[in-house]
């Protein structure tokens, strides 16, 4: 087939699709026509390095995930209903990798449907319906889902917040209700896992229920790239099970490996969720997600004697692609390349922040990193104009970064897994040029990006 015009692509866009489905720089959208690894490749020619795709989790067109795919759909593509090899050999391999006591997988299609029957089953175990979640939170497309997003249902047109939903503060040290600026570093756990333990005591005295359940990505992407402090979970989860409630781990933009030290995010806290939620970079971005639970609770959903069947979630063509996303991750050690590269990556930005003044924090876990833009440090400030510019202008140096947060002051990167040290060099240099050259021209927001001036001259 001959290849459109960007521009007749776009015409075709706005004839066909829904304007509320957006686009990646909206202002001057990118054609991508192909990938390969951490790169992407405009209608043009133009190499893009892609530190924002977490979903193509071992990179864009992984050769071995492909050829699994193909040549499971050379054989079989089919209902999960019928038994099948790949399914239980992928099962297998995710309860491998979890606490001994998460060891019954369901099997869908996306984070967002992981998340909703993950609700489901808290419901049905708990027999209560009160959801504690996180300002800033965000857990997928779905109603149940949206009414738990307090990043979608807060917006203006958004459906509001439901009597059943409970929000507790993010757990943000540097610029959350609770920070560093305003508290001693170690009473912030304590004042942020104590609101939810108050939001559990309420809702018992006010309605007579326990809590059905408390959900939290293990680290808080769209919500800014938050880390939560050491012991936070760990609190929060003896708080919710206390009154009744189970503790469910959104792992769908942090798991696999992405932190380094462990296959998954919640690890970094010691602490086992009654249930996981994964999605689709278990299949590199094919449709494939899971839920991850125990025994126990499986057993209260087969007590109601409702049969639960997902008609493509875990197919053997998905299942085959995940087996090879779990290969590729263990034989090409992507967890050590996050952790060594990701420390690279965190430290070359801490030198930006000590040259440049507009840089507040950086933070982050292995290839999962936030830079937070102030007006000044002083006042922690959100800067989202200087972060929206330099998204702005990283991506006209044809390199792809997001921007997200609260505030929308927070450029995040979440990089393919393959992310090199050459990459990071590459992605610091650019910025340091983009900071520079903000500088030079004395625009509005020169005041703001000013060097730091270096005390050891």
């Amino acid at each position: 087939m001959e290849q459109m015009s960007k521009d007749e692509t776009i015409a075709l866009r706005q004839k066909y699709i829904g304007k509320s489905c957006q686009l990646f720089f909206k202002q001057d959208p990118i054609k991508i026509v192909k990938a390969k690894g951490q790169y992407m490749y405009d209608e043009k020619g133009n190499v893009y390095l892609d530190c924002i795709n977490n979903v193509a989790h071992v990179g864009h067109c992984h050769p071995k995930v492909v050829e699994a795919g193909c040549e499971q759909m050379k054989l079989l593509s089919t209902n999960n209903r019928f038994l099948h090899d790949n399914i239980v050999l992928c099962a297998k391999r995710l309860v491998e990798t979890m606490p001994e006591k998460l060891n019954t997988c369901f099997f869908v299609n996306s984070g967002s449907e992981a998340n909703d029957l993950a609700l489901r089953l808290a419901q049905i175990h708990t027999g209560n319906n009160d959801v504690i979640t996180l300002k800033g939170a965000y857990h997928g497309h779905l109603t149940s889902l949206i009414d738990i997003s307090h990043y979608k249902f807060s917006l203006p047109g958004g459906t509001g917040q439901k009597s059943h939903v409970h929000l507790a503060s993010s757990p943000d040290i540097y610029r959350g209700k609770y920070n560093t600026k305003n508290h001693k570093k170690e009473e912030i756990c304590r004042l942020y896992t104590e609101e939810v333990r108050s939001i559990c005591e309420r809702v018992r005295d006010e309605k007579g229920v326990g809590i059905c359940a408390y959900i939290a990505e293990s680290l808080i992407s769209c919500g800014g790239q938050v880390i939560p402090p050491e012991n936070y979970l760990k609190e929060v989860y003896n708080h919710v099970r206390a009154y009744g409630g189970v503790c469910i781990a959104d792992e769908v933009q942090v798991g696999f490996g992405r932190v380094g030290t462990h296959w998954w995010a919640f690890q970094l806290q010691d602490v086992v969720p009654d249930i996981v939620t994964i999605g689709k970079p278990m299949g590199n971005g094919h449709p494939v997600a899971a839920v991850v639970t125990t025994e126990e609770i499986a057993e209260s959903f087969r007590k109601t004697g409702v049969e639960y069947f997902n008609t493509y979630g875990g197919n053997p063509v998905s299942c085959a692609i995940a087996n090879a996303v779990m290969d590729v991750i263990v034989e090409e050690n992507l967890m050590q390349n996050a952790l060594e590269v990701g420390e690279y990556l965190l430290d070359r930005c801490v030198e930006l922040m000590n040259r440049y003044s507009a840089i507040g924090d950086v933070r982050g876990r292995g290839l999962f990193i936030g830079i937070e833009f102030v007006t000044d440090r002083e006042s922690r400030t959100p800067d989202p104009e200087t972060a929206s510019f330099i998204n702005k202008r990283m991506k006209e140096n044809l390199i792809l970064l997001s921007v997200d947060g609260p505030d929308n002051n927070v450029i995040k990167m979440k990089p393919p897994m393959v992310f090199s040290k050459q990459n990071v060099d590459e992605v610091v240099c650019a910025l340091d040029e983009v900071f520079q050259e903000m500088e030079q021209t004395n625009s509005s927001r020169g005041s703001k990006i000013v060097e730091i001036e270096d005390k050891t001259k």
